[in-house]
């Protein structure tokens, strides 16, 4: 059964740093792309990123373009997400997700699985 399970959030100021990990087991993980996306409350979910099963990355916001950047390790299942100079804007539950491919735009309804969450939260 497919499984991810999202760790590293965390309360920081900003321009602050870190990096969410995310936890994949039962599924062939090297066979997938793998997805970030957030949710801020009372906002529609927002993609950022999404990393190919040959490590090229797609872009889905320019919210967070040359401040976050994804990487995988497919020898560990394990994805990442390492986001840098945060902003309170950037407060919000990240989920890491799975889908065949990287397509050239986000949508939740196609994804085959995503995890629980993690809160970030970006405050002085």
């Amino acid at each position: 059964q497919l499984q991810l399970v999202e760790s590293g959030g965390d309360l920081v100021q900003p321009g602050g740093s870190l990096r969410l990990s995310c936890a994949a087991s039962g599924f062939s993980f090297d066979t997938y792309a793998i997805l970030w996306f957030r949710q801020a409350p009372g906002k529609e979910r927002e993609g950022l990123l999404c990393i190919s099963t040959r490590g090229y990355s797609t872009d889905y916001t320019d919210s967070v373009k040359d401040r976050f950047s994804i990487s995988r390790d497919n020898v560990r299942n394990m994805a990442y997400l390492d986001m840098n100079d945060l902003k309170p804007e950037d407060t919000a539950v990240y989920y890491c997700a799975v889908d065949v491919g990287c397509g050239l735009t986000f949508h939740f309804k196609g994804l085959r699985g995503w995890g629980q969450g993690t809160q970030v939260t970006v405050s002085s």
